[in-house]
């Protein structure tokens, strides 16, 4: 049964277990919701980096990271849905179908696995990844439709505006 709901409102304040975004292999973090994401955990861009010296992770793949924040604990999986940049000075290639569905598909087994309780995600490689949602959505809703967990697709952002999140308990 698919649970997922698109929602407007900051991605930030989400208050599924897991936030999922697309970034780059030697990603910078310097743009969009990874710019976001690193301004709010430093450590995340910090250790992204690390991981991308020591094993070089390819597009296609995922890589979790896992921190705290001001509301305990927070778990981010970033998915590698763009080409690496050639070379330290240049920007990321743009994202491609075939590594959202890889990655994507990498998520959906990660979720199974750790038992995920819920999830949020961006419109997918459609910022700087440069897809059309279009052609992103159905790969979405086909390897995260199967999961028996709420799925948030933050379609509309709305900067400091909670979304409602249906399945999920509402906040105090």
């Amino acid at each position: 049964m698919a649970m997922i709901h698109d929602v407007a409102g900051d991605i930030l304040m989400s208050e599924a277990q897991v936030i999922a975004h697309g970034v780059a292999p030697g990603d910078h973090f310097d743009t969009g919701l990874a710019l976001a994401l690193r301004e709010r955990y430093p450590s995340l861009a910090k250790d992204f980096r690390h991981e991308c010296r020591v094993n070089h992770p390819k597009a296609g793949g995922i890589w979790v990271w896992a921190g705290a924040g001001e509301t305990g604990s927070v778990r981010i999986v970033n998915l590698l849905t763009q080409e690496a940049a050639e070379n330290a000075t240049e920007r990321p290639g743009k994202a491609t179908l075939e590594n959202v569905g890889h990655a994507l598909k990498a998520l959906a087994r990660y979720a199974q696995e750790e038992k995920i309780t819920s999830l949020a995600l961006p419109r997918l490689a459609t910022g700087v990844g440069g897809l059309d949602w279009a052609d992103v959505k159905p790969l979405v809703e086909r390897h995260l439709g199967a999961l028996d967990i709420p799925v948030y697709v933050y379609t509309v952002y709305h900067k400091d505006q909670k979304a409602a999140e249906p399945g999920l308990p509402a906040a105090a």
